[in-house]
């Protein structure tokens, strides 16, 4: 029998969080073996309400650089396992896994289920999957968008976390921070396309979308014409037809897509949003519904035929399954078939609480 007692901590970095982070803390604090919260300069009660909470709170002198934040906190922890979250996050569901993890050697890094709220005048949230769960020795590098660097299997956890920091509020108080150190980090390294992808997100997140396609087009061309791509490539091609959509670009999306159908073929988020961006297209120009129904449909079809693919880096959970099922149901009401859009809506419900 192996009595091995592998320790588990929460690692979290924080600024002026207090009315967030008591919310985290109290979420994690039956399931681990510690709560180290890294202070980078608050100016209200975080470090008080973090104490009160029974985590151990050190300082940080902010640098413009999160990995460096990061790494200080993991340094600090010094544990087996690291669940890294953020004050603005709070454990929903899977504490009795993380009580498992002291019994489990730190062999592999974990992701978690991430259910991000937003509200832009219609509430909904959208699920993806990031590696949170870390064993003991990993450790963090990029200024902004940090990535932990390991080369350990990933294995899907049934944990379950929500996050706010989408809500307009909370937007507008981080507004610029993100461009301000991704355009830090282009100026010493302009060639890196990983940072171009990254600035395309960071815009899109303000509905700037030209300047997210031109940042997405930047990375394209920075990777070599038929090389490979990195894990994230596909993550990119679903943001970017967004953004054509959203610019009313659709010819120019369509093209995009015709040349990654390939790279992305096992992705549902890549048809996802190309189905997504021909039904604007046909809304936009009624004339060219009857050419582009048929494709809309193929489109989402393809989704439930690839299925949830959860490993796939910037998974939306429910592309796979009820969101495009629900895409489809629309499709299929509106050419008259109505019991095949019943019949799909019942193979593919939504889990409680999805929007």
């Amino acid at each position: 029998m192996n009595d091995t007692r592998w320790r588990v901590a929460l690692v979290v970095i924080a600024r002026d969080e207090a009315p967030r982070i008591g919310r985290l803390l109290a979420s994690v604090a039956p399931w681990v073996d510690e709560m180290v919260v890294l202070d980078t300069g608050s100016q209200d009660e975080t470090v008080a309400v973090a104490a009160a909470q029974g985590a151990r709170v050190g300082h940080f002198a902010w640098c413009d650089d999160f990995a460096a934040a990061r790494n200080a906190a993991l340094d600090l922890a010094g544990a087996d396992w690291h669940l890294v979250l953020d004050a603005d996050e709070w454990l929903v569901a899977g504490g009795p896994l993380l009580q498992q993890l002291r019994r489990t050697a730190p062999a592999f890094a974990g992701s978690i289920a991430l259910v991000d709220h937003f509200d832009d005048g219609r509430p909904r949230s959208a699920h993806l999957r990031l590696t949170r769960v870390l064993p003991g020795p990993v450790r963090y590098a990029g200024r902004v968008h940090e990535q932990p660097q390991h080369r350990l299997p990933v294995r899907p956890l049934a944990l379950q976390v929500g996050h706010d920091g989408y809500l307009p509020e909370r937007l507008q108080a981080k507004r610029g921070r993100n461009r301000r150190l991704l355009a830090q980090a282009l100026e010493a390294a302009p060639d890196d396309a990983y940072l171009w992808f990254q600035s395309g997100k960071d815009a899109a997140v303000y509905d700037d979308h030209a300047e997210a396609e031109a940042a997405f087009a930047r990375c394209a061309a920075l990777l070599p014409a038929g090389g490979p791509r990195p894990a994230w490539w596909t993550d990119l091609v679903a943001r970017r037809l967004f953004a054509l959509k959203r610019l009313r670009r659709h010819a120019q999306g369509l093209d995009v897509a015709a040349g990654e159908l390939q790279r992305c073929g096992a992705s549902p988020d890549f048809f996802f949003a190309l189905g997504d961006l021909l039904l604007d297209w046909a809304a936009e120009e009624p004339a060219r519904a009857g050419e582009l129904l048929p494709m809309i449909e193929q489109a989402w079809t393809r989704c439930l035929a690839i299925g949830e693919q959860p490993a796939l880096a910037g998974a939306v959970a429910g592309r796979g399954s009820w969101l495009a099922a629900h895409n489809l149901a629309l499709v299929y009401e509106g050419t008259g078939r109505g019991a095949a859009a019943a019949a799909l809506r019942s193979r593919h419900r939504a889990p409680i609480g999805a929007n």
